[in-house]
This record gives structure tokens, sequence and C-alpha cells, in this order.
């Protein structure tokens, strides 16, 4: 089924989508006249080609994400250092689920690619599933690691023939992005899977 995703702040480019790759990419109003049984998702803000994350290893394999039913336990919030360690130490068996929340709060800020050279079997799968390609890592990286770095590493735009793979951030232009950050996310696409949507 063909979808094509328009942003409100960025119209001009629109992208069709053909199950997992990219149909066209063009003015909102030229592909929905050449393609009009495609079904339409209109976001608010931009469409951007998504964000590559650096942090691979520290945010998957150093890093624990609680589940919201050890709120009291651990918090709401990721979990490094010693204290991440521990945890890993006392139930091995947590990695593979901490890894698959943390790829879930990649995709919950644009992410579609992750870059750093990932070691554990559980951070490998949860990357694999998730459907995140692997980048290259920067030369220097941005500073410590976070889910939305700084300065945000944009990937190269959607095109016909490429993969299906792109974020949408409620912002009106890039700079705003740059300024407020990849929490802004609305949406993330990944294989032309619609993979994250904010509430």
């Amino acid at each position: 089924m063909l979808t094509l995703h328009v942003a409100e702040a960025t119209p001009e480019s629109a992208v069709l989508v053909d199950g997992a790759l990219v149909a066209a990419v063009g003015p909102y109003e030229d592909l929905a006249a050449a393609r009009p049984g495609a079904r339409v998702r209109r976001w608010p803000g931009i469409l951007t080609p998504g964000l590559l994350n650096p942090y691979g290893p520290e945010l998957l394999e150093q890093t624990y994400h609680p589940d919201p039913r050890e709120a009291a336990e651990f918090g709401t919030e990721p979990i490094a250092g010693e204290r991440a360690r521990a945890i890993f130490r006392a139930d091995p068996a947590r990695l593979g689920a901490s890894a698959r929340r943390g790829v879930q709060r990649m995709l919950a800020h644009g992410t579609v690619a992750v870059a750093g050279e990932l070691r554990g079997r559980a951070a490998l799968d949860a990357v694999r599933r998730a459907g995140l390609a692997v980048g290259q890592r920067p030369p220097s990286l941005p500073g410590p690691p976070s889910l939305s770095p700084v300065p945000l590493i944009l990937l190269p735009a959607p095109a016909p023939g490429g993969p299906a793979r792109f974020a949408v951030f409620d912002v009106p232009d890039r700079s705003a992005l740059v300024r407020l950050g990849a929490s802004t996310c609305v949406a993330t696409v990944l294989g032309g899977r619609l993979v994250f949507r904010a509430r």
C-alpha cells in the first residue's frame, strides 16, 4: 500500500512510501495528484532524514533503561555508570530487556541509525529487530552519551528507490530542531513502518 507522508512546515519534501522503499520525494501537491489512492499521513513540523545516534554501545550496553514497573526501585530515567554495571551483574538477563527499551527511546528521538561497535548479542538483536541502520561513528563525538546528542547528526535525505527511513519533528524549521533537540520527535519510520508515533 502506498503511503504519503507530509509535514506542515515542509510540504515541498513529502515522501511517498511503497512498502519498505521510497517511491518518490517532492512537493505534496504533485505527489498527491500523481497517486490519488495513496493513504496520507499528515504530521506537524518538519520531515527529516532521521538521526544517527553515535552512542550505540554507551546507550544500549552500558546504560540500564528501567521498565516502568521498576519506577519505585530505579526511577524512570536511564541509569549509567557503576550503578548500571551493578544492575547487569546482579541479573544479566536484564541486558536484553534494557536494550529493547533503549531502542524504543532512541526511536522516540527520531533515531534511524546507530553507530559504535556493539559487542553484546542483546543490543545487536534489539537493533536488528527494530530495523535500525548501523552507520559510521564520527571521528569526534559530540559530547556525553545522550538520546538527543548535540550537535544532532542528520542522515542523507530520503531518495526514490532508497529505504523508507525518516523522522518527523514538531518544530518549524531545522534551526529550531537544533535548538530544541530530538525530544520534539512525533514520528519515526523504518523500512516503511511507523515504529514510533507520539501520542
